[in-house]
């Protein structure tokens, strides 16, 4: 069984008009799968893009439910229509597939995964096992959550993903990005690491200036590069471009250009 993260910047553009999604690329990208489905079986997650990130920025999700009534019903509203933002995405992703003849799913995050502080520490995946049983394409995707800390929160697809390789033990996660992977400084600016050992990310956390606090000038990199870390211990990892038609197919079959990460 193989992951494929699908990231925003992949199938939409966030400084673009709101709800903007990339039909051509992500129906590419569903023919690539359709060349190895159902020999290999697949679970999809991807990102927010321009659909769930306004909301989420606008209502302040990260921050909770204060005490405050006022504040807190404002931003259950902002947690609901964030939420129903992300459906209409997952919906673009799921008629995509359905018309290249894959039986793309929507399992809806907010429903199967609970937060606290931000952490997945509770993930039921029953309907999940069951639907790879059938020969379905699962569908999930970064949404809102219920936290156990703060009342409500968001959860990113990485972070999914770092369950889900915790709990399936995929064969491989593959992180499509609009870069051709990982680069030892700013892309364009420093190499491309075609190759990566586990034990090599910390140090290039470190040249990377990622730190503690979380503070990321490399475009979110840091973050993929410590989720990757924690998945890499049960999965091989891939990041290639998404844009770039043939990537994907490549990682696939393991002979793919892009970043390869070692356990």
């Amino acid at each position: 069984m193989i992951i494929v993260k699908v990231g925003g910047s992949v199938f939409s553009d966030k400084t673009g008009e709101p709800e903007n999604f990339d039909h051509e690329t992500v129906g590419n990208l569903a023919r690539e799968i359709a060349q190895f489905y159902p020999g290999e079986s697949f679970i999809i997650v991807h990102g927010g893009g321009s659909f769930g990130h306004p909301q989420a920025k606008e209502y302040r999700i990260r921050e909770g439910l204060p005490g405050d009534w006022e504040t807190a019903h404002h931003r259950r509203i902002g947690f609901t229509l964030t939420h129903q933002a992300m459906l209409r995405a997952n919906a673009n992703f799921i008629q995509t597939f359905v018309r290249e003849g894959l039986p793309a799913f929507s399992v809806s995050t907010s429903s199967v995964f609970v937060t606290e502080n931000g952490e997945v520490v509770y993930g039921d995946l029953e309907v999940l096992r069951r639907l790879l049983e059938l020969e379905f394409i699962p569908v999930l995707f970064g949404d809102v959550s219920i936290d156990l800390a703060k009342g409500i929160d968001i959860l990113s697809g990485d972070q999914i993903i770092t369950y889900l390789a915790k709990m399936l033990e995929p064969e491989k996660v593959i992180f499509l990005m609009d870069v051709d992977g990982i680069y030892d400084g700013r892309p364009g600016e420093g190499g491309l690491i075609q190759n990566l050992g586990r034990e090599e990310i910390d140090s290039l956390l470190e040249r990377l200036h990622c730190t503690a606090s979380g503070t990321d000038v490399t475009g979110g990199i840091c973050n993929k590069l410590q989720e990757a870390k924690k998945i890499a211990e049960h999965s091989e990892v891939w990041f290639v471009n998404g844009k770039v038609p043939g990537r994907l197919s490549g990682a696939i079959r393991g002979d793919g250009f892009g970043t390869r990460i070692r356990s």
